[in-house]
């Protein structure tokens, strides 16, 4: 990949960087009947006009070099949120001590790492495509846990084996529907073990969210009212639509080559809930670039699915049953997304990129889309324009 701010920024003063990055980005999609989203922390996203939301993004950096041992960074970013807004927010604050080159420690505000590569998809210079495959990280609301990591180091065989462990509460907010769900405070742990040996890198990954609060409405009113009944039978469906307390589990794989001009990358997941309130899920991507000069051609494909928990509060309740099936329908998916593009790289740190994108679904996938009408397919295709630059 080419290189990132931090090898070409030039210290402001004696220990301190500041450095950034951004992407301009303008996209489609063929219908009006679903708006295409980058992931679920956005409340609306594209249709058949052109839109700079979706995938603009503006961040900056600074670091600060205490001692040889000691880093002190932070950093902001403006994207689009869950409250519609391009408001900054504070993505990493934290002091990083390296007492030897095997083990490194981070304390504050840190980037997660569910997935490989998760760390880094806001930076859009970082990666091949305009945005990262929506079928594999779309599904992620997560980007920073207030609490910290430990990463150690050491070579094995031939290589380098590096394993992480991180943990913290979460501080971010996914709309649904027309609210938003306040997933402060809720706990994140997990970890990673990655392989590197030449061109090479391997990872598996387990990460667990435990919830904290529950679902708003349309959730809350219907957890209410089956409640409210008195009857077992829906006492037990309000039961296993709440949230609070419940784990939600990651379980992750993924392979990366980059030497000469190839590129690939092979990623894969499966995400359990404890709760019905969401669908388990498996998804997986792949991309394949070729640098050609300036120019990398590329090509990937991905998908999502899930398997759904039916739920049945009795003859006693059918009234309400229609808004249970559609409640337990709307963390499904079921869609494969083909895509390819150019990325120009005109100069040292900008980037020009375009692409296409081919979403095919079924009619019922609608978890990764917003506003989706009755008569949407499941099928739209998505044209994308984007300049990506660091500083």
């Amino acid at each position: 990949m080419p290189a990132l701010a931090e090898e070409i920024a030039e210290p402001l003063v004696s220990g301190l960087s500041l450095r950034g990055f951004g992407t301009l980005g303008m996209a489609r999609s063929s219908t009006d009947q679903a708006e295409y989203i980058r992931d679920l922390t956005q409340p609306g996203g594209l249709n058949r006009s052109w839109s700079a939301k979706v995938d603009t993004v503006a961040g900056v950096q600074a670091n600060y070099q205490i001692r040889d041992d000691l880093e002190a960074v932070v950093q902001a970013v403006s994207r689009y949120r869950y409250d519609g807004s391009f408001r900054p927010e504070l993505t990493w604050a934290f002091l990083k001590f390296d007492p030897n080159p095997q083990l490194s420690l981070r304390f504050g505000r840190v980037g997660t790492e569910f997935y490989m590569l998760a760390d880094s998809r806001m930076v859009g210079y970082s990666y091949l495509p305009i945005r990262p495959p929506v079928d594999y990280f779309g599904s992620l609301p997560i980007s920073y846990v207030d609490g910290g990591d430990v990463v150690a180091a050491a070579p094995f065989a031939s290589g380098l084996l590096r394993g992480k462990l991180y943990g913290g509460l979460m501080r971010e907010q996914t709309p649904i529907s027309y609210e938003s769900f306040d997933l402060g405070g809720s706990l994140v742990t997990g970890g990673h073990v990655d392989y590197q040996q030449g061109a090479w890198l391997w990872r598996v990954g387990y990460a667990q969210l435990r919830f904290k609060g529950e679902l708003p409405a349309p959730v809350s009113d219907l957890r209410n009212g089956l409640a409210a009944s008195g009857i077992p039978q829906a006492q037990a469906v309000a039961d296993a639509l709440s949230v609070d307390g419940k784990l939600a589990r990651f379980y992750s794989a993924g392979i990366s080559y980059d030497q000469g001009p190839l590129q690939v990358q092979l990623m894969a997941s499966r995400t359990k809930y404890d709760t019905a309130a969401y669908q388990d899920s498996r998804s997986a991507y792949v991309i394949a670039g070729y640098r050609l000069g300036d120019l990398t051609p590329f090509v990937g494909r991905s998908y999502s699915h899930s398997t759904a928990k039916p739920l049945s509060a009795g003859p006693l309740m059918a009234a309400l049953q229609p808004e249970i099936d559609s409640l337990s329908a709307a963390t499904g998916t079921d869609q494969f997304t083909s895509f390819f593009g150019v990325r120009w790289d005109f100069r040292r740190d900008m980037a020009l990129k375009a692409q296409v994108d081919f979403v095919r679904g079924s009619a019922d996938s609608r978890y990764l889309v917003r506003w989706r009408q009755a008569d949407y397919d499941g099928r739209m295709n998505v044209f994308s324009l984007a300049l990506d630059f660091i500083f």
